[in-house]
């Protein structure tokens, strides 16, 4: 079972669509970040989470010819605006893709995405929606609990894969209440923004008392801006904290 960061960047990724790499060393190539998506992959069953605008790419460069299930972390475009490239999987298998989401998320895909979910014209549905549960299992070995988080003026969902690895790319806050479903998992992939505070992101001061907090054995920061540079960031972090990198391969 392994779990593949496929894009770690921020909004705009980077560079940005007009070149600008901020404090990126454009000669380094893990300064290269598609928008946030991932990607859990096991003997019997490929489970994407969120639909990155850059995601056809994603699937290109990891060698994905599968994907089985799809969760959804929350409604903003860097999360959802890639999920017409779901299509390629309802051709190749004959069957609508399912995927997970809040309702507010869920009413969001159904909306802008109406043509996804009914057919239109010529055109089949190529997906099925559902409410994310608190548990779900699939084939027996895969337990996906979601844990509601606060993304500034929203709730995102994160998800703990096997109480093993937890996937928070966009938060600024874990209720308190829910410290305990993140203490000491073998993965904390966490949001890391910036340098400087966000009003709907954590920067990188919050993720350091964080891992002061919740003990992960290892922590990996992801949604990174432009900022932040790779090895100069690398530098200023312990041990047990690395940044992402797109194609970033965690073995679960």
């Amino acid at each position: 079972m392994k779990f593949v960061i496929l894009g770690c960047g921020s909004s705009m990724g980077v560079p940005r669509a007009d070149g600008f790499f901020g404090n990126c060393d454009p000669k380094n190539p893990k300064n290269y970040r598609t928008r946030c998506s991932a990607f859990l992959k096991t003997s019997s069953i490929n489970i994407l989470f969120d639909t990155s605008p850059d995601l056809r790419k994603q699937f290109l460069d990891n060698k994905i010819k599968n994907i089985h299930k799809v969760f959804y972390t929350h409604m903003h475009a860097d999360q959802t605006h890639g999920i017409n490239d779901l299509r390629v999987f309802f051709l190749k298998n004959k069957l609508k893709v399912p995927i997970y989401a809040d309702n507010k998320t869920k009413n969001y895909l159904t909306k802008s995405f109406s043509y996804c979910f009914k057919k239109h014209r010529d055109y089949p549905p190529i997906l099925s929606i559902f409410l994310v549960k608190k548990n779900l299992v699939f084939n027996k070995k895969i337990r996906i609990q979601s844990i509601p988080v606060q993304h500034g003026s929203i709730n995102s969902t994160s998800y703990i894969i096997n109480k093993k690895l937890a996937y928070l790319p966009d938060v600024n806050k874990i209720y308190k209440k829910d410290y305990n479903y993140f203490k000491n998992l073998k993965y904390l992939v966490i949001d890391c923004l910036r340098y400087k505070e966000h009003p709907s992101h954590y920067n990188l001061n919050e993720v350091l008392n964080l891992n002061r907090i919740l003990k992960p054995k290892k922590m990996i920061l992801t949604n990174l801006h432009s900022d932040l540079d790779y090895n100069e960031l690398l530098r200023k972090l312990p041990k047990n904290i690395k940044p992402a990198y797109d194609g970033l391969t965690l073995n679960l």
